[in-house]
């Protein structure tokens, strides 16, 4: 039987390294494998440039050939593809779990519902704390998110410094 995991949904930001330790050690105090997903949203233009490449291949080849290209699959980097996560992954192998970084090019809400269809062996998710800390998900996304993954849903919070307001 293979081993359960966790899954940590985040962004690429500054905040990612912190909130990586975190995850690491709720990975190997609840003894499982990590799988990091790293959303990198894309900003309107982006996906203008995406819809307007779609509309062409749709004129030129027929209708169907645009889904393949909307749809921003979630992808497995292996060691050495990105510096930064190959980092983070030695970081894990050190404390003793095992991490495999996956990046998705859609909201996080679809991108985490997506991973979880893919991948059935995730026994919870871990939301970064820029996740709702941007205000990018809303109470009502994170009820459907929950509602949707019939896996357990934890946010992490990152407590306010002195002197940022709020």
């Amino acid at each position: 039987m293979r081993r359960k995991r966790l899954l940590f949904a985040t962004f690429d930001d500054e905040r990612l390294d912190d909130a990586f330790g975190y995850a690491v050690e709720l990975s190997r105090t609840l003894d499982k494998d990590l799988c990091v997903l790293v959303v990198h949203e894309k900003r309107l233009s982006e996906r203008f440039d995406d819809l307007m490449t779609a509309v062409t291949f749709a004129e030129e080849y027929g209708s169907g050939t645009e889904q393949g290209l909307l749809q921003s699959g979630i992808k497995r980097l292996d060691a050495g593809q990105d510096d930064r996560m190959s980092q983070l992954m030695n970081r894990g192998r050190m404390s003793g779990v095992s991490v495999e970084v996956y990046t998705a090019g859609t909201k996080i809400v679809d991108a985490v519902n997506d991973f979880i269809r893919q991948y059935p062996v995730i026994d919870m998710v871990l939301l970064g704390p820029t996740v709702a800390g941007r205000g990018e998900v809303s109470a009502k996304q994170l009820k459907k998110l929950v509602s949707s993954v019939s896996r357990p849903v934890v946010t992490m919070a990152r407590q306010a410094l002195e002197g940022e307001g709020g």
